[in-house]
C-alpha cells in the first residue's frame, strides 16, 4: 500500500465535510433571509391594514402640498390590468394628489386614457388643464399625463436643435473660452417653446418586479425619490398612504 494512501483518504474526507458544512451553512442562511422577508411582509400587511382602518394616528394628515407632482410607473405586464390602474388613481384621488404622470414603457395605458379618464370621477388631462386648475388650492380632481418611453425622444431632439441653433447665433468660436454652458433652464425654455411642458416629478413609485424606473424618460429625474412599491396586483391603500406620508416628511434641501 503507497504511505500516501492515509493521507490522500483523510484529506478527501477532510474537503468532504468542509464542502457538506458550507452547504448547511448557505441552507441556513437562506432560511434566516427568507423567514425575514415572510417575517417583514406579514408586518408591513399588518400595518397597511391599520393604516387604513385610520389606527395610527400619524398618518392620518398628509400635507399634499409638498407633492406637486406624482409620478406611477407601471411594469408593462401590470400596465395591461387597467382596471387596478383606476383604483390606484381613486386612491390617489382620495389622498388628495392633483398631479399624476402614468408612465409604461410602450404607451398602453395612453391608449386607453379615454377609458381610464372616465373611470376616475374627477379626472383630466394634463395636457388640457392650466396650472392654476392643479394649484394647490384646487380642492377636488386629478390631474392625469400619459407617458411613454417614446414621447421623451422627439421632444429633446427638437430641444437639442433649438439650444444648438441658439447657441451658433450668439457664441463666437473664435473667441469661446469654454464657458457657454447649458443649464437646466435653458432646458426648460427649449422644451416650453417645442409645446412640451415639463412636468418634473419629486416622487416616483415604481410598481413591477424589478427596482428600476423602467424606462421613465431620465431627463425628467432631476430630484425625484424612487420607491418601489411591489406587485400592482398586491397594492394596499395604507402601503401608499405611508410611502407618500414619509416623502412629504422629509425636509428637502435642494434649491435652498
Amino acid at each position: 500500500m503507497d504511505s500516501n494512501e492515509p493521507m490522500l483518504l483523510l484529506s478527501s474526507r477532510i474537503g468532504q465535510i468542509g464542502d457538506l458544512g458550507l452547504d448547511l451553512l448557505w441552507r441556513f442562511l437562506h432560511i434566516v433571509v427568507s423567514l425575514f422577508h415572510i417575517v417583514s411582509g406579514i408586518f408591513e400587511a399588518i400595518q397597511s391594514y391599520a393604516i387604513s382602518l385610520g389606527l395610527i394616528q400619524k398618518y392620518s394628515s398628509v400635507d399634499i402640498e409638498k407633492l406637486r407632482c406624482l409620478a406611477v410607473v407601471l411594469d408593462i405586464e401590470v400596465a395591461r390590468d387597467v382596471a387596478k390602474v383606476v383604483e390606484l388613481l381613486q386612491w390617489l384621488k382620495t389622498i388628495g394628489v392633483k398631479q399624476v404622470g402614468l408612465f409604461d414603457s410602450q404607451g398602453l395605458l395612453k391608449k386607453s386614457k379615454d377609458m381610464i379618464l372616465e373611470m376616475v370621477p374627477g379626472s383630466t388631462l394634463l395636457q388640457e388643464t392650466g396650472e392654476k386648475d392643479i394649484s394647490p388650492d384646487r380642492k377636488e380632481g386629478i390631474a392625469i399625463e400619459f407617458i411613454s418611453s417614446s414621447d421623451n425622444k422627439e421632444a429633446v431632439v427638437k430641444a437639442a436643435n433649438i439650444l444648438l441653433k441658439r447657441h451658433l447665433k450668439t457664441s463666437h468660436p473664435e473667441k469661446d473660452e469654454g464657458n457657454n454652458v447649458f443649464t437646466e433652464s435653458h432646458l426648460n425654455e427649449a422644451l416650453r417653446v417645442v409645446g412640451e411642458n415639463v412636468h418634473v416629478p419629486d416622487l416616483m413609485l415604481v410598481y413591477g418586479p424589478v427596482r428600476s424606473h423602467l424606462g421613465f424618460p431620465a431627463w425628467r429625474l432631476r430630484y425625484t425619490e424612487i420607491v418601489h412599491m411591489g406587485s400592482l396586483k398586491y397594492m394596499r391603500y395604507g402601503s401608499l398612504l405611508k410611502a407618500i406620508h414619509k416623502f412629504t416628511g422629509v425636509r428637502q434641501n435642494y434649491g435652498v
